[in-house]
């Protein structure tokens, strides 16, 4: 199925993946009754944070989301991963997105999954700055020959 103006768009693939983002996050709080927060899970996996789910949660959900993708990469030929920056390009932009998550208390996974459908307002507002963040660095990024489109 393709959508008009999307020709690369895969929306039954989209609709299955969040419901699978959804059914994990709801998993998780009730279960365990925490968030599902991947910034908030790869710190207590590394021992940069001491409080949020078990260490053996943690270092499962940090190991399964590398592993999830590979078992992906290897079932479907579409799902082959790309990297359009240098390895340093990588490493600085990981660096800079760990920082804002320590900075903003919580990732897009956290803050836009979890924390607005639970109404958090202080998610709304992460999730809103995350959104014109990423607006403005596109625009920035083509107004000055980085990216095309």
């Amino acid at each position: 199925m393709t959508l008009p103006g999307f020709p690369d768009a895969m929306p039954v693939a989209g609709l299955a993946g969040g419901l699978l983002i959804g059914l994990a996050a709801v998993i998780m709080l009730l279960g365990l009754g925490r968030i599902a927060g991947a910034s908030g899970m790869l710190a207590r996996a590394s021992g940069i944070a001491n409080m949020g789910a078990p260490r053996a949660v943690a270092l499962a959900f940090a190991f399964g989301l590398p592993l999830g993708a590979l078992l992906v990469t290897l079932v479907s030929s579409e799902a082959a991963p790309r990297f359009t920056g240098s390895i340093p390009q990588l490493v600085i932009a990981g660096l800079l997105v760990g920082f804002g998550t320590r900075l903003g208390s919580g990732c897009t996974s956290g803050h836009g999954v979890c924390g607005l459908s639970r109404l958090s307002r202080r998610s709304m507002v992460a999730t809103l700055t995350f959104m014109a963040s990423g607006f403005a660095t596109v625009g920035l990024m083509r107004a000055f020959g980085f990216i095309n489109g």
